[in-house]
């Protein structure tokens, strides 16, 4: 299987995708550990964070093989690049942009764009893209998702925002490919302690798979 559908189909079979914002580098890489400890393998570190190309390549040589490291919140090709250099096996912008779209066709790396219209999602569609973030999610809302499959029964879509302990069942149920879960995984930290994380992480495993086990 090529490397670009190697990474899509481990991150559709872990489901979760933990979106990282941190104060810095050093926070990052904690919350990513925190995270991969509680049964989260997709870490999507944000371009957001300063220091963000760092602690991707330090969680790149973890050599975890199980841990997919991307990158997020990435607004043009040359940090989609940096990204890649730097160890990122998919990117995730908050918007569709093509040259994104070329640059990470050319290495073979998965770009999810965020779109939040069908015709973003059939521009994204048209540069090759497989997974449509839909951002934000808390605004589109779970049926969006099967709204937009009766007309467009092949694509792909994997909210961002708006995913909870309390909801995840409907974006599962709506056909989601997978979810990304921000600030719910963080709200417990304090200080220098990141333990809340890992518990918070397991706990949407949890409820991840008593969801399966009912289909």
């Amino acid at each position: 299987m090529l490397q670009k559908y190697e990474v899509l189909n481990e991150m559709h079979k872990g489901y979760l995708v933990a979106v990282i914002r941190g104060k810095n580098k050093e926070d990052a890489v904690e919350i990513s550990k925190q995270v991969f400890k509680g049964g989260i393998r997709s870490l999507e570190v944000t371009f957001s964070t300063p220091g963000a190309e760092d602690a991707i390549a330090e969680l790149s040589r973890l050599g975890e093989p199980q841990m997919i490291v991307g990158a997020g919140t990435v607004l043009d090709e040359e940090t989609a690049r940096i990204a890649i250099m730097k160890g990122a096996r998919y990117v995730v912008s908050p918007h569709f942009d093509g040259s994104i779209a070329t640059m990470c066709n050319r290495y073979s790396i998965p770009y999810l764009p965020g779109c939040g219209s069908v015709t973003e999602i059939m521009q994204a569609l048209t540069f090759g893209v497989d997974v449509c973030k839909l951002f934000p999610g808390s605004l589109l809302g779970p049926s969006f998702i099967k709204d937009v499959k009766g007309p467009i029964p092949h694509v792909q879509l994997m909210p961002s925002g708006g995913v909870s302990l309390d909801n995840i069942d409907k974006w599962v149920n709506n056909g989601a490919f997978a979810v990304g879960i921000g600030s719910a995984l963080t709200k417990g930290v304090t200080a220098d302690d990141y333990s809340s994380v890992q518990k918070v992480a397991s706990q949407f495993m949890d409820k991840l798979a008593s969801i399966n086990a009912t289909q």
